[in-house]
């Protein structure tokens, strides 16, 4: 068993790097472990049950190579799975540990933004269809209205490395046009996938100059430095040697070559096999 007890990152993919690079910048001194599913990935599209599954997995995996913390930097895997984690799986199988996701940070604070109290959230099918978002968002501003748009081509335009092409702004652009049309005071607009940021330009691109994005990876560090002044007896448990690992499920190479567009620097990988 390793001495290091590393703050752990999980996405199904590569998205979660992009949270990944927010939470080093704003907290550079702790250990980091990145685990990244690349072999089941896309899990947008799959369902609950599954979702919960693999995620569940890997968390316990996390937890094995000494996490005591475990952020689950994926929009799909907060919303299918992290409640049931925490409120049934954490308390028998390790009490002492925690997991977070990213969907609450985020709607703690978009009421800030919104002036209008229409906010739109853009996601994977899965993230959509679990209507976790307006369900957040309601625990904390009941005056906000919500309008969702799935952008179910989105994540492989960024994974096949087409996400600067034509074909991405045709996709793009339908999609902003269909999420607002669903309301015209719409003034804001959620990235609700981890992938999405590298999406930024032609999402400006295709959108009035007065709508605010709002993207995870700032907003979650923010809110993982607060949470760690809050826990203190999480904190003091957490290694500091300012250490990055990253594991795969599929391979490394390929996760490398690609690893690198979404933390803004060369990642070198292992693979992880179950």
């Amino acid at each position: 068993m390793s001495t290091k007890h590393p703050i752990g990152v999980f996405d199904s993919g590569y998205g979660g790097l992009t949270v990944l690079k927010e939470i080093v910048k704003a907290l550079p001194g702790y250990d980091y472990i990145y685990l990244g599913d690349n072999a089941r990935a896309p899990y947008g599209t799959r369902s609950f049950e599954t979702v919960y599954e693999y995620t569940l997995a890997c968390v316990k995996q996390l937890f094995e190579m000494g996490c005591p913390l475990v952020i689950l930097a994926c929009n799909t895997a907060s919303a299918k799975a992290l409640r049931n984690i925490q409120q049934k799986d954490l308390p028998h199988l390790a009490p002492e540990k925690r997991v977070l996701g990213v969907i609450r940070p985020t709607t703690e604070v978009v009421g800030k933004y919104s002036k209008t109290g229409h906010v739109g959230v853009l996601g994977t099918s899965g993230t959509v269809s679990s209507n976790s978002y307006p369900i957040e968002i309601k625990k904390f501003y009941p005056e906000i209205t919500v309008h969702q748009e799935a952008c179910p081509m989105w994540v492989p335009l960024v994974e096949n490395h087409e996400f600067e092409s034509d074909g991405a702004d045709f996709f793009i652009k339908n999609n902003l046009n269909n999420l607002l049309a669903k309301n015209a005071e719409i003034d804001t607009i959620i990235l609700g996938c981890t992938h999405y940021p590298l999406l930024v330009d032609k999402i400006k691109k295709h959108l009035p100059s007065h709508i605010t994005i709002l993207s995870q990876g700032e907003i979650v560090a923010g809110s993982l430095s607060d949470y760690l002044k809050r826990h203190s007896e999480i904190e003091q448990t957490l290694s500091k040697g300012k250490s990055l690992e990253f594991y795969t499920t599929d391979s490394p190479e390929n996760f490398d070559k690609s690893a690198s567009l979404f933390f803004g620097k060369e990642v070198k990988s292992t693979h992880l096999g179950w």
